[in-house]
């Protein structure tokens, strides 16, 4: 249980989150009014799924260097948990732009950046399927999962800055201003960050528990 702490604390600032999201006083902004609080949930999910990502990277380069299943397996479940975060991401910032900007899609550079970026990431999913022997899925899907997260980083957090857009943090509108978000959204944006975060490593986590002991099932039916 001792090093389960960060558990507890995910549930914790997400029951925060969704409470305080909810009924602490926001900015009257023009345009965006009641909307603004789905920055506690749209946002903190591209956070979240930037670090389960980053730990998908962090195993497939351990698996290159020392090929384990157990590797393999980690990095592939910690993937797909940031994909799923990343398209739900996707689905939270269509509503938002359906409520502010009255079309659920627009041609936004980061929009556009972001869904380009998850069908790269969609892309290490087929290809993993296209693959029956399991050290060549392995060895080519880390390989893969490199290349995307170098090339779904700047369609996400650099290109978008570099032209005009609706999103802040581009072409010149800053992101986290006086205007983004005050003293009180802070209270709320800062813990949801962290908690899900926290909730992206823990279903990865689950994720990976499952795959292991579908391994071990499939190992002993070999044996």
């Amino acid at each position: 249980m001792k090093n389960n702490w960060w558990k507890g604390l995910a549930v914790l600032l997400l029951l925060y989150v969704a409470v305080a999201g909810l009924l602490l006083p926001v900015p009257r902004l023009a345009i965006l009014n009641e909307s603004i609080r789905n920055l506690y949930f749209h946002v903190p999910m591209w956070f979240g799924m930037t670090a389960v990502l980053a730990a998908s990277v962090y195993y497939s380069v351990r698996y290159l260097r020392t090929p384990t299943p157990q590797l393999d397996i980690l990095s592939n479940e910690a993937a797909k948990t940031g994909i799923y975060m990343g398209f739900v991401g996707l689905a939270t910032g269509s509503i938002w732009a359906k409520y502010t900007w009255g079309a659920w899609w627009t041609n936004d550079p980061k929009l556009n950046g972001a869904a380009i970026a998850m069908l790269i990431y969609g892309a290490y999913l087929v290809l993993r399927s296209s693959f029956q022997d399991e050290q060549q899925r392995a060895r080519i899907s880390a390989i893969y999962n490199i290349f995307a997260f170098a090339a779904a980083m700047p369609l996400f957090f650099i290109l978008p800055r570099l032209t005009a857009s609706l999103h802040p943090g581009a072409g010149g509108n800053p992101a986290f201003a006086k205007y983004d978000l005050d003293s009180n959204m802070r209270l709320v944006f800062y813990p949801a960050v962290i908690g899900w975060t926290l909730l992206g490593f823990w279903l990865a986590q689950l994720a990976s528990r499952v795959a292991f002991l579908k391994q071990k099932v499939y190992d002993k039916q070999l044996a």
